[in-house]
């Protein structure tokens, strides 16, 4: 049997720990160019062999980010109670800490801190690529003698270094013999007594309990035992912040110490940097929020520009699909559904494709080079007025692809108040799923026309996303006033350096959201549009016979043509059908908005996820029609009648009304499930269910009552 071996990588934020990890696994876990990534343990596997042949199963942790063992935010207590507890059951036999290369002496702090800890550990300098650029000369070999634990260069961004990291983790397993510092003499009694009740391998590890009790929950530690340590706490005036100090002074003088004997750093101010320059235009208070504003248009043009050519492909592809069914398979039932419910329901799928890959791709590239920590600084000071900080920024941008990942990722700010903020207004971001629903909309009511050259279309669409935005930071400053704490909040985030965006990361990015938009959102929306053919394909007993002997008596057969019988037959047969029942019931409290029942059925199906809508529109309008293949869903819903008004159904009232709904309602099932985990209370959930919904339906009526014919 191999033998088994639990490895935790570990380091400081934006180090490079996920890239390593991905390097090890070959996974493709999510690596971008700023601190916070990696909110959750991520687990991989991988078989090693030793030089004697000799198999090994290794169990790879990457955890997430922190600069100490001393958490300040959720996610920095999650390598705090695998590395400090031996009980827990994730605990490494061996632990890969990943530094900076470019930025040594910050980073070593972790990493004496988990020599103290006396797990095996190996060091991996990463990024030597900016190592070599910055000419930074490390000795790697004085290095290693001086920490007593393995020293291996890396870039993991091209994977140097990689083998050597293997060979070195199926190597025999050493732990430093010496402590970096000697932390028993600044309470020898407290840490006495805590390793005489606490199963722990080391005196810091001791320390380290004696500090952070009161954020043990996961620790099996019985009240006598707490009581014990607090009684010995108090009797030798452990005071937890004077220890904490005390302890960063000591490993700091002997890290300056390590850096002056192993590292040669060149005497560059870094006013001359390109870094230092790029950022005093980026990060300017003025010019700073001007060039993301143009960045942010740039980027909604590029979607509608470029994305319009291969949705057309994909509209006329089905178009031709489903004619090719509706010709060549026998009229009936099975035709139908295969033409109005399953290929109607793909296509409302697979056109958006194209600017779902766009979107994620100017995202991957904000993320990648660095400017969305920069983004995060400047807006760290406007954001403050609205009870956030800068680093609510990053779930904020992030919801613009899912507020899913975007919910989770608030873990790494540290004051509560700020981060249930961040959480309860994150939703009002517009995520990818709305995306569908907006563009369809856009192209109904508004032209597609150039104005001085800009995109009108384009233009449309980012004014929805800063409504979003907006929107988001309006209702954190009513909840600033609603929410109490008395924690002090601060901002701390690193500028990373600029990078040439990794392509191949990309791109892998855009296909994972992809696949997750075909195939997660897609088996929603396809079983949905089988279920909304059956009920619009089908009405009570004898309903649809009576609407077919209706157009059949000489009093409409006389004065209509045929086609125009058809059509009114195929409309009541709809408004007859289930679906049709379902609609009317909730039409009285929609059709306020300009909603009429046919909206009111894709409000309910999409509630579970918005792109549903898009999905069911498509099916509706689908059903019972022989010429559906002729049009596309976007010409069906133009030629759309309004029967009391004899005008456009969609009018530019109800499509604004119909888009700023989709703009605040919380129609978002994972949503709902990931706030009530992050929060561990219902009652968040709960509130913005309420208030998201009652903003979109005041929104829409106040749009179409002002704006109706």
């Amino acid at each position: 049997m191999a033998r088994k071996l639990k490895i935790a990588l570990v380091g400081n934020p934006n180090s490079g720990k996920s890239s390593v990890f991905n390097g090890l696994t070959g996974l493709n876990q999510k690596v971008a160019n700023f601190p916070g990534v990696t909110v959750d343990k991520k687990m991989g596997f991988a078989t090693l062999k030793d030089a004697q042949g000799e198999l090994i199963e290794a169990e790879y942790i990457d955890l997430p980010g922190t600069y100490s063992l001393y958490p300040k935010s959720p996610e920095e207590r999650i390598p705090f109670q695998i590395l400090c507890d031996p009980n827990n059951e994730s605990h490494p036999d061996l632990t890969v800490v990943i530094a900076d290369g470019t930025n040594l002496k910050r980073n070593l702090f972790l990493c004496s801190q988990i020599i103290d800890l006396k797990i095996p550990v190996i060091l991996v300098i990463n990024m030597m690529d900016l190592v070599r650029y910055k000419k930074i000369e490390i000795d790697f070999q004085k290095l290693s003698k001086r920490l007593g634990i393995p020293v291996i260069p890396m870039n993991s961004r091209k994977l140097e270094g990689i083998d050597e990291l293997k060979k070195a983790l199926v190597s025999p397993l050493h732990i430093p013999d010496n402590d970096f510092i000697d932390v028993r003499v600044f309470s020898p009694h407290v840490v006495d007594t805590i390793r005489s009740v606490v199963h722990v391998h080391s005196n810091y590890n001791a320390f380290l309990v004696a500090n952070n009790l009161d954020l043990i929950s996961a620790f099996e530690i019985h009240q006598w035992k707490r009581d014990k340590i607090h009684a010995a706490c108090t009797e030798n005036n452990f005071d937890s912040q004077q220890m904490q100090a005390r302890e960063t002074l000591e490993r700091y003088k002997i890290i300056t110490s390590l850096m002056n004997d192993c590292v040669v750093t060149p005497d560059t101010p870094i006013q001359k940097t390109y870094s230092y320059k790029i950022d005093s235009l980026l990060t300017h208070r003025i010019w700073g929020y001007f060039i993301f504003l143009i960045v942010l248009f740039i980027v909604f043009q590029a979607i509608f520009s470029w994305a319009s050519y291969p949705m057309d492909l994909i509209d006329q592809g089905f178009q031709s699909l489903s004619s090719f069914v509706r010709n060549n398979l026998p009229a009936g039932l099975i035709n139908d559904l295969i033409v109005g419910g399953i290929l109607a329901g793909l296509n409302g799928i697979v056109v958006f494709i194209p600017q779902i890959a766009l979107l994620f791709f100017f995202i991957g590239i904000l993320e990648d080079t660095g400017y969305m920590a920069r983004v995060s600084f400047i807006m760290d000071r406007f954001l403050r007025k609205f009870g956030l900080n800068g680093k609510s920024l990053i779930p904020l941008i992030s919801g613009v692809a899912c507020a899913v990942p975007a919910i989770m990722s608030t873990r790494t700010i540290q004051n509560w108040k700020e981060r249930m903020i961040t959480i309860m207004v994150t939703p009002l971001m517009s995520c990818s799923a709305r995306l569908p629903v907006y563009t369809l909309l856009i192209a109904l009511i508004i032209p597609k026309d150039y104005v001085y050259g800009v995109n009108l279309q384009g233009l449309v669409l980012m004014l929805l996303y800063l409504i979003g935005f907006i929107s988001a930071i309006g209702v954190a400053w009513i909840m600033k006033s609603f929410m109490k704490s008395k924690e002090r909040s601060f901002f701390v985030m690193e500028l990373p350096m600029y990078r040439v965006p990794r392509w191949s990361s990309i791109g892998l990015h855009i296909m994972e959201k992809v696949k997750i938009f075909l195939f997660d959102a897609g088996k929603i929306i396809i079983s949905i549009s089988i279920i909304l053919w059956v009920l619009s394909s089908f009405g009570p007993s004898g309903e649809f016979d009576r609407i077919e002997q209706k157009y059949s008596e000489g009093v409409y057969t006389s004065v209509l043509p045929q086609q125009e019988i058809d059509r009114k037959i195929q409309s009541e047969k709809l408004e007859a059908s289930y679906a049709g029942m379902l609609g009317h019931v909730i039409e009285p409290v929609i059709r306020p908005l300009g909603f009429d029942w046919k909206i009111g059925i894709a409000l309910i199906t999409s509630f579970a996820a918005r792109e549903v809508f898009v999905g069911t529109m498509s099916t509706i309008y689908s059903v019972g029609d022989s010429n559906s293949t002729k049009h596309t869903l976007k010409e069906k819903m133009q030629s759309e009648i309004n029967p009391i008004t004899g005008g456009p159904r969609y009018t530019f009232a109800v499509g604004l009304a119909l888009m700023l709904f989709y703009v605040f309602a919380m129609q978002c099932m994972s949503t709902v499930a990931t706030v009530f985990r992050e929060t561990k209370k219902i009652r968040y959930p709960l509130i913005q269910i309420v208030y998201m919904s009652g903003m979109a339906y005041v929104a829409s009526l106040i749009a179409f009552q002002l704006l109706k014919p």
